[in-house]
């Protein structure tokens, strides 16, 4: 409504048909690892030399076109190893996860075939591989000590214009943002770095860097602002998140030498009761458990399909909160759970164990 400050989260890649309506929504955007050396950069006082920050970086950073069943769009991606890995988004190349092709538009403007070496719709991230070596590469850097207020450039393609370089700040770290996944539900973009480089539809898959060059974030989501009718709609509006290098890190790895990244599990499909749905029905809010796993975590608690979990871990029982969990805890952790069967309360433990 006019005048009110809230704000909706969006991450879609870039997608033709809403490109050809003039219906841009939001973008997502992730970033590129790798191996390129720290530039010697020597920017004023509070900001970055940019265009020698684009010089250096422009080189790793490639366009990801996809095309599937369900339709086509694209999104953006960095090189993060001379052998041809690259770092991108799940929800760019969602769309040809099961079945369709997927191609990487270099700096140079050469059109490569990709294939995908692995996903991870949990952390919101994707490594593909094309047939090249010897190119140029970003410094993944999982290390590195951001400050509120520090300058960083952002990379990409947004509305499919290859080669777009934007500047900002970090305006904020350790966001706990939850976006909706691309193939259903929600997850959380766990310790993200918020920045107002402004980032648009295209810009998923793009790597946020340092004045020095170094990849710091990969650019996942924004935010927008309803319209007077409570559509969320438009581009950047200043405030971005960045899935933070530290965890790009251990997802890459975990890709390249198995495929697929772990997390926990409890071991139960879920669906949340909202307050409201509760009042309506006469039922608690929280989780309503609609399967569990024979054998899995929750099984082992002794919960049941049709119990409704109350509380997680202390805190109550959401799907958002559910999410935090399986992108914070760890495999074996004990997790205490409220949970409600025929009107009586319960408590229980449940063992995170690694999702297969």
């Amino acid at each position: 409504m006019p005048g009110k400050s809230s704000w909706w989260l969006k991450r879609p890649a870039l997608n033709w048909l809403e490109l050809i309506g003039l219906t841009l929504a939001l973008a997502l955007i992730a970033g590129g690892l790798g191996a390129f050396a720290a530039l010697k950069l020597s920017p004023a006082p509070g900001s970055c030399d940019t265009t020698r920050v684009a010089t250096a970086a422009l080189p790793s950073v490639v366009t990801v076109f996809v095309t599937g069943s369900a339709g086509s769009g694209s999104g953006s991606g960095a090189v993060i190893r001379a052998d041809g890995v690259i770092l991108t988004n799940d929800h760019v190349i969602a769309a040809a996860t099961d079945s369709g092709t997927i191609q990487v538009l270099l700096n140079n403007g050469e059109k490569l075939d990709a294939h995908l070496v692995g996903t991870d719709p949990i952390t919101d991230l994707a490594v593909l591989k094309i047939d090249r070596n010897k190119l140029p590469t970003l410094l993944l850097s999982p290390r590195e000590q951001l400050t509120v207020g520090q300058p960083v450039v952002a990379l990409g393609a947004p509305l499919g214009l290859s080669g777009t370089v934007t500047s900002g700040i970090v305006s904020a770290l350790g966001r706990n943002v939850p976006v909706p996944k691309a193939g259903g539900g929600t997850t959380v973009l766990a310790g993200a770095i918020q920045t107002d480089a402004s980032i648009n539809p295209g810009n998923s898959g793009g790597p946020l860097v340092t004045c020095e060059g170094r990849l710091v974030g990969v650019n996942t989501a924004i935010s927008t602002v309803p319209n007077a009718g409570g559509v969320a709609g438009g581009g950047s509006v200043g405030i971005g998140f960045a899935v933070p290098a530290s965890t790009a890190q251990r997802i890459v790895d975990e890709l390249l030498a198995n495929g697929r990244a772990t997390h926990p599990w409890i071991g139960a499909q879920t669906a949340e009761i909202s307050q409201d749905t509760a009042d309506r029905f006469g039922t608690k809010a929280g989780l309503f458990v609609q399967d569990v796993t024979p054998g899995g975590p929750a099984a082992a608690a002794g919960l049941q399909a049709g119990d409704v979990i109350t509380s997680i871990n202390g805190q109550a029982a959401t799907a958002v909160s559910l999410a935090w969990l399986l992108v914070s805890a760890g495999i074996g952790e004990a997790i205490p759970v409220e949970y409600s069967r025929d009107g009586a309360g319960h408590q229980a433990t449940i063992t995170l164990a690694e999702q297969p």
